[in-house]
């Protein structure tokens, strides 16, 4: 049995979750962080010395890192699309689930935090229209791929990387702001938001 350290509300720990049910993998999962048990512990320092969520048990194996943990689920399994064994289609998955990471991921930050989460510490307002500028740019990247594509972040396929930015558009949605309309953004979430996957692990958190 797979164990899933993390609460439910991290979109991280949703990453794994989706990509459990999709590849229909069993797994418990025990609430660490904000409003649960402390991750700032030796006992959790001991698994993720950085003190984060989520974390993989897999047996006697220890996994951090979202992204790196969705991918090994997938290894684990049979070949499946979710990551394509031939080089070339799999870098397209990893560009996108990289380009999550590095490009999408810091911009909205500051003002999630503020928005939806309401932390005191986010509430300068000036950060905030800078955090939904940078993400509204961002996000217009992905409009015109998927407006090319007309299907999957990576190709015709669904895959990891649609888990991925699957949950960042959720996100993006759940947040109130006057933001623009991406249409080809929001027909690839209704795609993705109709998939059992995502509405039995996803749909109940922005």
């Amino acid at each position: 049995m797979l164990t899933i350290l993390g609460r439910e509300s991290s979109i991280n720990v949703r990453k794994v979750m989706w990509t459990c049910a999709e590849l229909n993998l069993e797994f418990e999962r025990q609430d660490w962080g904000i409003g649960f048990k402390d991750v700032n512990t030796d006992e959790f320092r001991a698994l993720n010395p950085n003190a984060k969520i989520p974390v993989l048990l897999d047996g006697d194996h220890v996994l951090w890192e979202s992204h790196t943990i969705v991918r090994y689920l997938a290894n684990r399994q049979v070949p499946t699309a979710l990551y394509p064994q031939d080089a070339w289609q799999r870098a397209k998955v990893d560009q996108w689930l990289d380009w999550q990471a590095s490009e999408l991921n810091p911009t909205w930050t500051y003002a999630f935090w503020s928005l939806v989460r309401q932390s005191p510490k986010h509430q300068d307002a000036s950060q905030v229209q800078a955090s939904l500028a940078a993400w509204t740019q961002v996000m217009g990247i992905l409009e015109k791929h998927l407006a090319q594509t007309q299907a999957y972040a990576a190709g015709p396929e669904f895959s990891l990387a649609d888990i991925i930015l699957g949950l960042s558009i959720h996100r993006w949605l759940n947040t109130p702001f006057d933001r623009p309309l991406l249409k080809a953004v929001e027909d690839y979430y209704h795609r993705l938001a109709a998939r059992p996957a995502f509405v039995e692990q996803c749909a109940g958190f922005p």
